[in-house]
């Protein structure tokens, strides 16, 4: 049985990195980058400067498309990890609220513009990119974790407070122009709101229980990523109630003290996340709720809370 041709872009940051090695052996790959060697800074498992084979480098801000559109040939689906930091180097969400960061961000949505076009021009049938939960940062910072939501729902009004959620919520919305027919064909898009994919600093925490939520709740592990991406690829069916083959999916593992709905991660895609960071950390995690006691919070289990809260009476 012949692989299926994926194209990656973004082929040599820390996301592709922890998926690379499965894609290596289930596909056939197009790699692409602005550089053959790593450059991520996310952790410090990763060695910058490493050759990373088979990439092909090239500018996906150029908007002559004609310049990377040999790429997308005869590609049956395309994973858009490609992301443009800052100019100091720093991913964005280190300085996320400056209202000068809008254009940086901007030249991220004009990347994926390009992408998606030349997608859908080369008649790719399957896009999948990398989406962010930051696109819905406000519900998580203002409802989330002041106890007034307890989960966050995919499909709800995406709702940034700064310039890097807000280009990834633009993403999205996109991606649906793409997916709804509005230039011809539905091409089918899956976008990943990607959690936290790096490994869990209890130390740093202290006493900071609202850390220590967000860190547990929005842990992927790369096994997790790796099959939530490869479901992404693959789902035989994606389209919504309305008929329109588009999923805006949050991506974490099978957590405790998550906060971010799978319900269409699970149902849509198949998705099923086998790790759970209240496990991995279980130790660690431990020796903090005995510390915070009910200041902790969260929910155990998808119900109800953690600690009970006292009878008022």
């Amino acid at each position: 049985m012949s692989k299926k041709k994926v194209l990656v872009t973004g082929a040599t940051g820390y996301i592709a990195s922890l998926m690379l090695p499965e894609f290596r052996d289930r596909y056939e790959l197009v790699l692409t980058d602005v550089s053959a060697t790593t450059r991520s800074k996310s952790d410090r498992s990763i060695q910058t400067g490493e050759h990373v084979p088979g990439v092909i480098t090239t500018d996906l801000l150029n908007f002559d498309r004609t310049k990377y559109a040999s790429l997308f040939e005869n590609v049956e689906a395309v994973v858009h990890l490609g992301y443009r930091r800052r100019d100091d180097g720093q991913p964005s969400p280190e300085n996320p609220r400056s209202m000068d960061s809008y254009f940086e961000e901007k030249q991220n949505v004009d990347m994926a513009y390009n992408v998606l076009r030349a997608a859908y021009e080369a008649g790719v049938k399957r896009f999948v990119c990398a989406s962010s939960n930051h696109a819905s940062d406000w519900y998580e910072f203002n409802l989330i974790h002041e106890r007034k939501l307890e989960v966050v729902d995919p499909l709800a009004l995406p709702l940034a407070d700064n310039f890097y959620g807000w280009a990834k919520a633009a993403y999205e919305h996109m991606g649906f122009l793409f997916a709804c027919g509005a230039f011809g064909r539905k091409m089918e898009v899956v976008m990943v709101r990607i959690g936290s994919p790096v490994e869990v600093d209890m130390v740093r925490f202290g006493n900071d229980a609202r850390a220590l939520k967000r860190s547990l709740g929005a842990h992927i592990s790369p096994r997790d990523i790796t099959q939530l991406f490869i479901k992404g690829i693959e789902a035989p069916n994606i389209e919504n109630e309305h008929g329109v083959p588009w999923q805006v999916v949050f991506g974490v593992s099978n957590n405790t003290r998550a906060f971010w709905s799978l319900e269409n991660a699970r149902q849509v895609l198949g998705y099923q996340p086998e790790d759970d960071s209240e496990v991995k950390y279980a130790p660690e995690a431990q020796r903090l709720l005995a510390e915070l006691g009910e200041a902790a919070g969260g929910r155990l289990g998808g119900n109800g809370d953690l600690f009970p809260k006292k009878d008022p009476s």
